[in-house]
């Protein structure tokens, strides 16, 4: 994988003449970028190769500024990640250093967003946009009320106060981070309170007042303001703070500023906010005097913390969560204190989830907004599924899909006619300017409005305090997939589903010790190429939540089990490696999707214990999610439960259950079974249990002018106890990953990746030789990425350029020749602007050179014909080819037959920054009328 950098060089390219006449000094390079080395093709609309600093660089450019968001952007081809690339100052630039990929690597680039892509929107005015308003799709049905509502606000008033302390460093940072924030708390609510900590997610951070202009840099310049992102979660602040919660909402503007060049987007420097934050608190709480004027006289109690994250603070409150049972490094950490603090659950908003590693022992409650349009492919379901075999599985881990939310509407400082800054909803970054959704657009039927959502969102917050830190048990059927609402979150149809808890696992089909036997169906890859993918990306049926992509292209060991009937009876029958005791289980929990807008699916649940008795427990009926063309991560899993009573009457051996069996009972469909638990009612205690932490590192090393050198990739593992990591190397020529289960901890031999170097004299790229680690059983992983780079430290060759036909007649080609005085490792690029002839000469038009070749600068050749000058986006691109010395640049023009003067083309070469490299140059075509 490569990323981006934050900062951009002026390009060093040494230019030498060979014999070139005046007005031809320096060669303008053709667009005729290839995307084969044998094939001719050229690069999508709006992409291009820059040459920076002596690297190479795939660029991308939106037509307009693509708004800030938590979601990275991605560059990719034929379904494989190509990198992370660096949003540049305008917004609308991505840029991405090459790192060794070839343009024959380059077939069917895209720009993804958690799973949307950003380079398919239609332009205003297409059928596309005006296309007739479709059916609204079925929404899920209003669930019975539960007992209790955590939604109503309690009996204690509440104050508001801020504080802001000296900012901190923090690794990897260059600024400081800042330590402000925002407590609403109970007044007159006796002894100790709870505390509930909330972080924000990757947001714009400064904005100028009585404008549209937003900045995502930190410090704010001059004249601009930082957005108050953390001011965005008041009412549920004020929410829990009536219920007795003392809660603390903080800023990470300043982490979201920096998080660009980091390989981890910011994790552990959220975490490490967090932990500082929670370390003033137990200072204050231990030292009353010592507090701030705005918190003095609040009384804390740290034993009982709740932490909730939006979006990229999700992912920090995941992670702070693992730092304070486990802690990191010392040298990735940015805090140095013991836990004085007992985190009693989480919750998680739309939250990312690059590292994919969830910790499993401490609760958690992830929502799913089904209209985000942030964080769109919802890879935070993995907060849930992540957790399945990993320890103990006794915390309960709950998912909440919430039909008709966005991204942004959770944060009031991020929706707009609230927000101080200018703010937008992010569903409408899925389509162009008007476009209309039947589910999510604003106004549809199954849209919620931005307080209708925020009300949902702090009710189910509320709900996760109360069960997770309360302890009420009342709560867990709104959660836990008992299938309950909160009447406080109405009108959002909401659906939920669990793992752990009172659950006990009956077929899992990632279990780690080994895959169970499937017949009558298809145990698929959650991540794949090809067919054993459990959905493949251009599946009609929908995309899903559960096979968020991580890293390989192909993950071992992440499964589900596919159905895919054409008529009814169609048995499939999933054997665990063992028989599975379900004695003193209520029910069998089933976690099952079907296809989006699919409804009353039906499969008869059987069950056959060791000794061959079959007994059927009763019929599970499932509905699909609504989704439209625009709304696609709609396969979930909805947890159906059928009683185990009608095994106990058949004399079934529930100790020694061996088979799992499910018969659909419609005439054809396609549904995807997650796992199956024994049920029963009850939230049983959760300690964390003393798991083996593992961090990667990386190594960066010279590349040298000779030989291959061998480093070992720098990893940390601590803990008492043996557990098992899926370990994955990359590729860094193919782009392909070898994928293996490795025991780590005491007695092991753990994690030991050697790498080569090989040392040479020729300009290249810097190389990433990357591997990735994921937990599997007894093991967290907090740095899941690391490796070895190898830093190219020869200098680019330099360009010569010579004329070959610089003064031609119509009809005939203007060429240069363009050669390095070395060949390189890596494509050399070039970059030209065609710029206005002076003195008021002629100038070649876009009706004087091939159209085809005018079709490369522009979507839509101008009629009537304008300068070359003012193409739009007129600029030239080539490359040499790895390897290779020469090219030859040809700007074909065509004979017509109007009597005209001699025309010029005037072109200027240019670095990144689109400042000058030398002189312009110029080519001349005269009449042959």
């Amino acid at each position: 994988m490569i990323r981006g950098r934050k900062a951009w060089a002026t390009a060093v390219a040494v230019l030498t003449l060979a014999g070139v006449a005046p007005t031809g000094a320096y060669a303008a390079p053709a667009l005729e970028l290839r995307t084969a080395a044998d094939t001719g093709g050229t690069l999508p609309p709006g992409w291009r190769i820059t040459a920076d600093n002596g690297q190479n660089h795939l660029e991308w450019r939106a037509p307009e500024p693509v708004p800030p968001g938590d979601a990275r952007v991605e560059f990719r081809a034929n379904g494989a990640l190509v990198g992370i690339p660096q949003r540049l100052d305008d917004g609308r630039t991505f840029r991405l250093p090459f790192d060794g990929v070839r343009t024959a690597d380059l077939d069917d680039l895209r720009v993804e967003a958690a799973g949307r892509r950003l380079d398919e929107r239609e332009t205003p005015g297409s059928d596309a946009g005006r296309q007739a308003k479709p059916p609204a799709p079925k929404l899920p049905p209003k669930l019975p009320a539960g007992t209790v509502d955590p939604g109503k606000p309690g009996s204690y008033a509440t104050t508001t106060t801020e504080y802001d302390l000296p900012g901190i460093k923090l690794p990897g940072l260059p600024e400081r981070v800042e330590m402000r924030g925002v407590v609403v708390a109970p007044t007159k609510a006796p002894g100790k309170r709870p505390v509930a900590l909330f972080l924000h997610g990757r947001h714009a951070t400064c904005y100028v007042p009585g404008t549209d202009d937003l900045d995502e840099t930190w410090p704010c310049a001059k004249g601009s303001k930082p957005i108050p992102s953390h001011r965005g979660y008041l009412r549920d602040q004020k929410l829990l703070a009536s219920q007795g919660y003392v809660t603390v909402s903080i800023s990470a503007n300043s982490i979201s500023g920096q998080d660009e060049w980091l390989e981890d987007d910011g994790e552990q420097a959220r975490s490490s906010l967090i932990r500082n934050h929670l370390g003033r608190w137990a200072d204050w709480a231990a030292k009353p005097a010592s507090a701030p004027a705005a918190v003095r006289g609040t009384k804390t109690d740290l034993s009982k913390v709740l932490l909730v994250g939006h979006s990229r603070g999700g992912e920090g409150v995941n992670r702070a969560v693992m730092d304070s049972l486990y802690p990191p490094p010392a040298a990735q950490d940015g805090y140095h204190s013991k836990a004085r603090w007992n985190i009693r659950g989480t919750v998680l908003i739309a939250p990312t989830a690059v590292g994919q590693n969830p910790v499993p022992d401490v609760p958690s409650l992830t929502i799913l907004p089904g209209c985000d349009g942030d964080v769109a492919n919802l890879e935070g379901q993995v907060y849930t599924d992540g957790t399945r075999g990993v320890s103990q599985g006794k915390a309960l881990h709950s998912s909440v899909y919430m039909t008709g939310a966005n991204h942004n509407y959770f944060n009031t400082e991020w929706t707009p006619g609230q927000a101080q800054a200018p703010a937008n909803d992010d569903f409408l970054s899925l389509g162009p300017p008007g476009f209309n959704d039947p589910l999510c657009s604003p106004g549809a039927a199954g849209r919620l409005t931005a307080d209708q959502q925020h009300k949902a969102g702090a009710t189910y917050i509320a709900a996760a305090a109360r069960l997770f830190v309360a302890g009420d048990d009342r709560v867990r059927q709104l959660v836990d997939g008992t299938g309950h609402r909160a009447p406080s979150a109405d009108p959002a149809r909401v659906l939920t589903h669990a793992v752990g808890g009172n659950r006990s696992t009956v077929f899992l089909p990632d279990d780690p010790q080994g895959p169970p036997k499937v017949t009558g169906a298809r145990l698929c890859d959650a991540v794949a190429p090809g067919r054993s993918a459990c959905i493949g990306e251009e599946e009609e049926s929908g995309l899903s939540p559960h096979f968020a992509f991580w890293g390989p292209t192909h993950e071992a060991g992440r499964r589900a089990v596919a159905l895919d009937w054409k008529k009814p009876g169609t048995v499939a029958r999933l054997t665990p490696k063992k028989p599975v005791a379900v004695k003193g289980a209520q029910s069998l929990a089933l976690r099952l999707a079907v296809p989006p807008n699919t409804s009353g699916t039906r499969f008869d649940v059987h069950v056959k214990d060791a000794q061959g008795k079959r007994a059927k427990l009763g019929t599970a009926t499932i509905d699909g999610l609504p989704g439209t063309d625009r709304v696609r991560r709609t396969v979930w899993a909805r947890e159906v439960r059928v009683p185990l009573a009608p095994a106990t009457r058949a004399g079934l051996d529930l100790g020694q259950i061996a088979h799992l069996e499910l018969t659909p009972l419609s005439s054809s469909g396609k549904a995807w079974l997650m796992d199956a638990w024994s049920w029963k009612p009850g939230t049983p205690a959760a300690p964390a249990a003393p798991l083996t932490r593992v961090d990667i590192g990386r190594l960066t090393v010279k590349e040298g002018d000779s030989g291959v050198r061998t480093y070992q990739v720098p990893v940390s593992t601590t803990g008492k106890n043996v557990g098992t990591v899926r370990l994955y190397v990359n590729d860094p020529d193919t782009g392909k990953s070898t994928g293996k289960l490795v025991k780590v901890g005491p007695g092991t031999a753990g994690i030991k990746v050697k790498l080569k170097v090989e040392g040479n004299k020729r300009h290249g790229e810097d190389k990433n030789h990357d591997i990735l680690v994921k937990a599997v059983q007894g093991t967290v992983v907090g740095a899941h990425i690391g490796g070895v780079t190898a830093q190219d430290d020869d200098p680019m060759p330099k360009v010569t350029v010579e004329p070959v036909a610089t003064d031609v007649t119509e009809g005939a080609p203007l060429r240069w020749r363009i050669s390095l005085s070395a060949p390189a490792d890596t494509e050399t690029a070039f970059s030209a602007q065609l710029v206005a002839v002076p003195g008021g000469r002629p100038e070649l038009s876009t009706a004087d050179v091939d159209q085809e070749w005018v079709s490369q600068l522009v979507d839509e050749v101008p009629n009537p014909a304008i300068p070359l000058s003012k193409v739009p986006y007129g600029e030239l691109e080539h490359t040499i080819p790895a390897g290779s010395t020469t090219i030859t640049l040809t700007v074909p023009t065509i004979r017509d037959k109007t009597k005209e003067p001699a025309e010029y083309i005037r072109v200027q070469l240019t670095d990144a920054a689109e400042q000058p490299l030398g002189a312009p140059f110029e080519g001349v075509v005269r009449d042959t009328v």
